[in-house]
Order: C-alpha cells, then structure tokens, then sequence
C-alpha cells in the first residue's frame, strides 16, 4: 500500500494548510499505510499527530466491545467520519533546507535515526536568531545513520542551477547514497510526465531510485483557499496580487493508494518504494523513553538520599517530634514514591529550591503532589500536611502513568537566577523550556486575514473592535456586521470571513512557555531539537505542554510571582527593624485579627484577594480559618461561578440551606465544601464514583478541565457522565446538575493543591498588612509592577492605616522605598528615588554614594556625585529639594545656573558653591494646586490633599454654581 513520506502541516507556519492531526484523520478514510509529517526543519507538529494515531488505534480496538465507546479526549479532533479498520502509522519527519538550497526529506528507521535528526536540527537553529535554522550540506554529511533520506529535485523559482545542484547531489550521494532516494512528485502544470523522465535519467546519473509523493500541503481540497491566504501573510502582499505564486489548483493534497496509482501510472514502482520505505521506518515517537537525572550524589541511590532528606526535613519542621499520623504519612508517601521510581523527580525539584535558598530567594511550591509530607518536609512548600486535605494517591498513583506534577514560585525579580542555574547545573544540553504555540484567534485572525484580502485599515479596526474570543467570529454575522457599518452581501467581506473562521486555531508561530523546564538523564537534544529563544541566554524545545504531556516527559515549571518577592522584603524590613526573623512557614498561624480585618473587605494589596469580586465576597465568606482561605481563593474564578457554585456554597455555610450529600461514597469527597464541588479534584472523583469512570478516563477529564485550555470541552463526556450516574443509582436531576457544575470547570476550575498554596500567601500578606502596614506598604511600593493597585493607592491605604508616609527626599531617600524612625518610638514611610518617573536607578545609585553627610544644594550635588542638570530638573520637578528649604521653582532655577564643567560668569559661585554678585530673585510661591499637579506629573502621587478635595465645596450639593476658587490647577480645572 501506499504511504506519504512527505506531508507539510501547518507547523511549517504560513505555508502548510492543515494540521497535523488532519492529516492522519484523512490517512485513515483513505486507508494509507503510513503518512509521514515532515515539517521544514522543524519536527514541532508531530506529536500532535502521534497522539491522533494512538486515539484512532484505541478506538479500533474498543469499537468491537463497545460500540459507544469511551469519551472522546476533548483535545483531540474528532475521528475519522466513518469508521475505519486501518490505523494509519505516523512516521516523524522532517524536510531540511539547506543555505545551498537543498531540500531532503529525512525519515528516521530507529530510535538513533531520530536522535541524529535532533541534534541535526538542533545544530541548525541554535546557530541562528528565533525561528531560524542554518544549515551546510557539511552537517548532513557528518553523520544521519539509520534515516532514509529523499532528495527533492530541482524545481521552483528558488531552486539552485542545475549545475550546481547536480553538483550539491553528487556530494550528498558520496557520503549518503546507501541511505537515500530521489523523490518523485507531480506540479499539476501539464508537463509532469516529461518532467519525471529526466528524473529518472537524473536518478540513473546518481544511482538512486525514485519513490513518490504527493508532497501535499493540504489535507483536503477545500483548503486551497486558506493556503493562499497564508502565502499572502507570509510574503506580506495580498491575495489579488500572488501571481504564480498561488496554488494553480486544488491537487497538492493528500492522496489515496488508487489515485497515487492513476498519477503515476509510467512509475508505479515509484509508488510501491514509498510503502516499502515506510514499512522500513519502525520507528515511533513511543520508543522515546524519557530518564529523569538520576540525582545519584556522594554513593546514595536516589531512594537513600531522598529518604535521607525527607527524615532530615521532618526534624527541621517539628523540633519537638512529629505527630504520628505526619510520620505514617511520609512513610507511605515515600514508600509509593519508591515503588514507581519517583525519586530523582523530587530530588530535582529539591536541588532546584535548596539553589533558591542559599541565594535568599524566596519560593513555594504547588501542585498536584507538592502539597505532601514529602514536599514539605524538603521544603518545597510551606503548606502544613495536617491543613492539606488532599489525598497523595490522586496525584502519584500506579492507575495514573504519568510523572507528578510540581510548580514552584520564586519572586518574580530573581527568576531568572534559577533558570540559568538549571542551564549551569545540568547543561544546555539536558535542559531546556517547553515551547507555547501561539494560535491565530478571533483579532489577529481579523487583521492579518483581512490585510491579505485587501479590506482597508477602517474595516479592519471595526471589525476586530467587535471580535472577542475564539469563537467571536463565527456568531459575528449579518446583524453584527450591519451594526458596525458594513455590508454582510459584500462578496469580498463574505470570503473574507470565511477565511478568518478556517484560520481560527491555525499555529502562527513558537513562543516559550511561561516556566515549564524539561530536564533530562541524557541529551535532550537526541530527544527533542533545541532553539534559541528570542530572549537572550534562553533555549527552549520545540514542544509544547500538551506534547510533552503526551509523551510522558518530566516538566518542572520555574514560576515568577510578584508576591514572593514582596514578601521576602517585607521579611527583611521585619528582621532589620524589630529582629525578629520570619519565613512562610514560621509565621504565627490561625490570627483571628487577621481573619477579622479580611472579613471587613480590608484587603488591598493582599494576595489574591485584593479585587473588587473578592472584596466583595469576602464579608459574605467571613473566612474564620486557613481552609477558608483556601475556598475564598478557588471560588471566585469563572469556573465555579458559571458552573452556579458559589450561592449554594454560602447559602449552605450560613445555614440558610440544608447540607445534602447523595451518598455516603460523595459525601467523603463533597463532605469539606458542604456537597458543592469547588475543585478540579473534586470534579475527577464525582466522576470516577459517581459515574464510573476509569482513572483514565477521569484523567481525561481532568485535561480537558485545564486551566485556560484552548481546545477545552467537557461537554464530550456528557453522555458517558450521565450514563454512569444513572447506572448507580442517582437520580437525572442531580445528575445533570452536577455535570453542569463539572462543566463550569471547562472555562477555570482551580485546583485544590494551587490553592491550599496560594491561601498560604493570602494569609502571609494578610498577616503583614495587619501586624506591620508600613512594611508591608514599603515592600509592595518596592515590588512593583503588581497586582490590581497603583503605589498611589497603596500610600493613601498605608495612611489610612496610621503609617507616616514621608516625601522623596535628596537626603533621605534611596533608590527603594525605606522605613526609618519617626521619633515616636516607630517607623515612618520614606519615599524612594524609584517612584519618580523619570528617575533612573544609575543615577539614582551616584547620587546615595556620593551623598556623605548630605547635599546643601543642587550644585552641591552636580559637584559631587557628578549628575548632570537634567536628572537635577528631574529630582526638582518631583520636589526632592524641599528638606533642603528650596521648592521647586526655586530648585529649577538653581539647576539654571549649571551648564558646562564651569558656572556662567553671571552666576559665579565661592567656594562655598553660594551664588555671588546676582540679585535676590522673588519667584511666586506656587499655589497648593499647583503642587498636587506637578506631583501626579512626576510621581502619578501625591501626600498632599487629594486633588478632588480641592474642588469640594464646588461639587457639594445645594451649594449652586459657584466659581472654582482659585487653586492652582489652572486651566484645567477652571469652569467653562
């Protein structure tokens, strides 16, 4: 049977049509044997078609034993339209261009093959800028063993001169020819039969045979249209203008065994080498077997040395002798560990921490398993096993094969020295980050789909203005069209859309994952090819979280978190001022004064609970305890209130309405939320025991509930829910009821492990709002950009809570935010450098060192610390000279004075730097007004009156139109 060995999907971005996974759906309704996606220099696409081919397999299987069949995983597209008996096989490949011009699609035969294509790719793009890859006909003549290799002819306009690629072909036949083919495809011009002769005479020349190919960019015909709109992008001309170099025609499509057979009728041993190729290549993206580092150091195996840690940490954490249900706890967790060889995972992620430690980064772990004894005792996480509700064996179980997962904040200012630690420890050879696919969606769609149709910049603008989300398009026709002023009948409009609605989910190009590091025993790039990131000193695979997932491969996500870095300085200030030395796990837990100013809404600036919707509920929640806080943070998320959870949850706390659980197996799982699921986890279990899903299913489930999950739909498991609840004994009401409140989770559902980690943080920050305000005022104001607040409002919150805010202050103030004596026996507030818009941290730096015992003026500063008038002007214009009895206009006309190395003569100075031999100059005092907007001009604050309390009497009721009394704000304000 025939087989593809040359398919381009869509991962060769702007140019293939269709995905990877179409193309293995169309494989098996035209009963190929083989279809092989090779992507230009680029193997980025393949997994996803793996994980299709895996699909249809298993539904061949089950299709005999159930009809129905198990639910559909919501990522993956759906099946084939009919059913189908054959499994098409994948083979991972990839077409490499080389700066010759060169073009050869390399077929691994084996797992070496693939690593030797990996490293060969890997080379290529590392040695070039993002989304490049530069290639020799040097490098793959250095070695790709175990691959079949098809030489694509000579043809296009970018296509070498025969001269010289006869002499390119003949270099790569001297080192390669045993292993390689030349490939035969058709253009569809007309001239494709004498065009195969003198490829034979070619092949003949360099002793290789020929083999077939549709060499197809698209799946199906009807995607013809698309792949010219991507061309258009791609070259950045529109569509009206492509010329030749649009498709002719709708054939270069994958093809079946009869239709190859009719195309090459002259070479049918051509298309019966293509399949012997295939059934040749074995190999398959499950031989790739993933080692985690092996973390053997100083004799002990992993298992003695995490034990080791684990009992080490026990007695760090509990000095007086851990509780017996904590020990039996770790002992279990370790045993589990052991028996499905987890250890060097966690001694990974320990490694990774203790690195943070020594450095004085802060860090909390969360995740499916770094709520555990385990973690905690390593110190991963701070959260206390004895508050974690969660079960270990949801998340490390023999019923789930697949690698725990653990996410580790660090503060978001010192991230980086954790990444390129890992690039140090294990080499950038075995690490790397995790690839994000950046899709076309509902605005970009709009304006890059509608540039190359030739729609004009003003439809564009009001066309995207009126897109939200994924699937705005699609419900955005004729009455939304006729509400923005344009025609739905325009035949140009009417395509138009079309083709932004075929776009919708296309890959446009790879960007880095947020955090998630792949760190592996062996190379990394014999497993996955490697490629700068656009950030410096970054390299990332081309593989992204779903991918990996998989295939089964350890990911590790280094996490930046603002909160962590405020409250490490926070911590600091606290240890400087009043010596007393905290961390997350040391604080003084369960402060009931705590939780009361939390329930008055008093949380600005408090972790995760800071925004209107959690302010708002959290006097309804009265949150009394940590647990409480762990509910507060997961349930004010879309999933929880779309799925209708959050009223039944407060109705039932305060006892307007009865507790019901619908059994005694539910009632272990709801039992702690009162009977209202709040958690991903919790959802997973209703469904493995309430309606009887197998852990892989429910593992399933717990995917396509994801957080943010672009291709999400729990509505595919419906049906087989309902089914299963039905079948033990719940009623269809409650039934459907829960599976709506399941389905909520499909837009965000929290996890019970994230938030039993961020409830640490809520109360850590909650704590040092209450207990120290300053400080924590301080420590925000140096943490900045976070959260929902301006330092404006954070100070006049600071105020609000008796904290002396005191100015910016040449003398006083540093780069940062400082506390320092008020002369009341407590801390007042000093304003740093930082907060001044146009200040620079090096200047900033020049002027606190150079500052002794202080500055008597500004040329008292231009003389010493050496800045020059225009960061003078800057300090003045943010009223920094004011302790030193100058106010701004008399600051900035000082800072006149000074232009060169020397004064002007008018302005002569002694050597006290005191002007000499000019006249007293009177400048107006500037008004109240004028200040407060001179300080929102330098600083977006101000300490003095808010700006509205100027205008009051003006805004007062009852008072009639008064004039504006004279303030200062001048024309801005003045009445019209």
């Amino acid at each position: 049977m025939f087989a593809e060995l040359s398919a381009i999907s869509n991962f060769t971005f702007l140019t293939g049509a269709s995905h990877p996974e179409e193309y293995v759906i169309r494989a098996a309704e035209l009963g190929l044997a083989a279809v092989a996606i090779a992507d230009v220099n680029s193997v980025a696409g393949v997994v996803r078609a793996h994980t299709v081919c895996r699909e249809i397999a298993r539904q061949v299987a089950a299709r005999a034993a159930d009809p129905i069949g198990p639910p559909r995983p919501a990522h993956i597209p759906k099946p084939p339209s009919a059913p189908v008996d054959t499994v098409p096989r994948l083979i991972p490949a990839a077409l490499l261009e080389t700066q010759e011009k060169m073009r050869l699609t390399v077929l691994p035969r084996s797992r070496d093959g693939w690593g030797r294509l990996s490293r060969l790719i890997s080379k290529g793009r590392l040695r070039a800028e993002k989304g490049s890859c530069v290639l020799a006909l040097d490098d793959l003549t250095d070695g790709l063993g175990e691959c079949t290799l098809l030489l694509h002819p000579p043809v296009g306009y970018d296509a070498p001169p025969r001269t010289k690629w006869h002499h390119h072909a003949r270099q790569l036949v001297r080192h390669l020819g045993d292993d390689m083919h030349l490939l035969l495809f058709p253009l569809y011009d007309g001239q494709d039969d004498s065009r195969w002769l003198e490829y034979r005479k070619i092949a003949r020349g360099l002793g290789l045979k020929l083999v077939a190919s549709a060499r197809p960019i698209l799946h199906r015909a009807s995607r013809r249209k698309l792949a010219d709109v991507l061309t258009a992008i791609r070259t950045g001309i529109r569509v009206d203008d492509l010329g030749r170099t649009a498709q002719a025609n709708a054939e270069q499509r994958l093809r079946s065994h009869d239709d190859m057979k009719r195309l090459f009728s002259a070479h049918l041993d051509a298309v019966a080498r293509a399949g012997e190729i295939a059934e040749a290549c074995r190999f398959s993206l499950d031989e790739l077997r993933y080692e985690y580092p092996s973390e053997i150091a100083d004799g002990e195996t992993p298992s003695e040395r995490l034990a080791r840690l684990s009992y080490e940490g026990l007695r760090r954490r509990y000095p007086q002798g851990a509780p017996e249900k904590v020990r039996n706890m770790l002992d279990h967790e370790l045993r589990l560990i052991g028996k499905l060889h987890y250890e060097p995972y966690f001694l990974t992620v320990n490694d990774i921490v203790a690195f943070a430690r020594s450095r004085g980064i802060l860090c909390q772990g969360r995740g499916s398993a770094a709520n555990s004894v385990t973690c905690f005792c390593l110190g991963v996480t701070s959260v206390s096993p004895e508050i974690g509700t969660m079960v270990f064996e949801r998340f490390v179980s023999e019923a789930r094969d697949e690698p725990p997962d653990i996410d580790v904040d660090f503060e978001h200012e010192r991230r980086e020295e954790v990444i390129q630690h890992i690039y140090e420890r294990y080499g950038r050879h075995r690490a790397g980050l995790c690839a994000t696919v950046i899709h076309y969606r509902g605005k970009r769609a709009v304006r890059e789909v509608g540039r190359a149709m030739g729609l004009t910049e003003d439809t564009l603008s009001a066309l995207s203005s009126q897109l939200w989300g994924f699937e705005s398009v699609s419900r955005s026709r004729v009455d939304r069209l006729r509400e923005i002023g344009l025609d739905p009948l325009d035949s140009r409009l009417i395509k138009t859309m079309e083709m932004i609605e075929g776009i919708q989910g296309f890959p446009r190009h790879l960007s880095q994952h947020v955090g998630g590091f792949i760190i592996t025993e062996g190379r990394l790039d014999e497993l996955v090819p490697i490629e700068n990131a656009t950030m410096e000193d970054r390299t990332v695979i081309c593989w992204d979280k779903d991918d990996i997932d998989a295939l089964g491969i350890l990911k590790v996500d280094i996490l930046a978190l603002g909160m962590l870095s405020c409250v490490r300085k926070a911590f600091d200030l606290i240890s400087e001022h009043h010596k007393i030395k905290f961390d997350l796990a040391t604080l003084p837990p369960e402060d009931p004064r705590v939780y009361d100013m939390l329930s008055d809404a008093d949380s600005l600036g408090v972790f995760q609970v800071e925004s209107r919707a959690q302010m708002n509920f959290l006097p309804r929640m009265r949150p009394r305890s940590f647990y409480d806080l762990v509910i507060q943070v997961a349930i004010i998320r879309p999933g929880p209130i779309q799925g209708d959870m959050v009223h039944p949850f407060i109705r039932r706390r305060n006892g307007e309405e009865t507790v019901t659980l619908p059994s005694d197996a539910l009632g272990e799982v709801l039992g702690k939320t009162l009977g209202v699921p709040l958690f991903q986890e919790q959802a997973m279990q209703i469904a493995i025991i309430g309606a009887g899903f197998s852990p892989e299913e429910a593992d399933r489930l717990r995917r396509s509930l994801a957080t943010f999950k672009k291709h999400g739909n729990v509505s595919e498991f419906k049906s087989r829910f309902l089914t299963g609840m039905l079948r033990n004994g719940y009623d269809l009401d409650f039934a459907e009821r829960c599976f709506s409140q399941i389905e909520g989770f499909g837009s965000y559902g929290f996890p019970e492990s994230h938030a039993a980690s961020f409830a640490l943080l809520v109360y850590a920050s909650a704590w040092l709002k209450f207990h120290h305000p300053g400080i924590f005022a301080c420590a925000l104001l140096n943490s900045q950009p976070m959260g929902f607040y301006a330092p404006a409002q954070i100070i006049r919150d600071a105020r609000e809570h008796g904290v002396v805010v005191r100015p910016v202050c040449v003398n006083a103030s540093f780069w940062d935010n400082t506390m320092e004596p008020d002369g009341e026996g407590g801390l007042a507030l000093r304003l740093g450098f930082r907060q001044i818009k146009a200040m620079k941290e090096e200047d900033a730096e020049w002027l606190t060192m150079a500052r002794g015992n202080g500055y008597r003026s500004p040329h008292d500063i231009w003389r010493r610390a050496g800045l020059g008038p225009s960061v003078l002007r800057v300090l003045a214009e943010a009223d920094a000279f004011a302790p030193l009895g100058l106010d701004r206009r008399s600051a900035l006309w000082d800072i006149k004075a000074l232009g060169g190395d020397k004064p002007l003569p008018l302005f002569a100075r002694d050597l006290d730097g005191e002007i000499v031999d000019e006249p007293t100059v009177h400048l107006p005092k500037m008004t109240e007004g004028e200040n407060i907007v001179d300080d929102f001009v330098a600083m977006r604050l101000t300490l003095r009156r808010h700006p509205v309390a100027l205008l009051r009497e003006r805004l007062s009721p009852g008072l009639g139109a008064k004039p504006i009394p004279s303030t200062g704000l001048g024309a801005l304000h003045d009445p019209p």
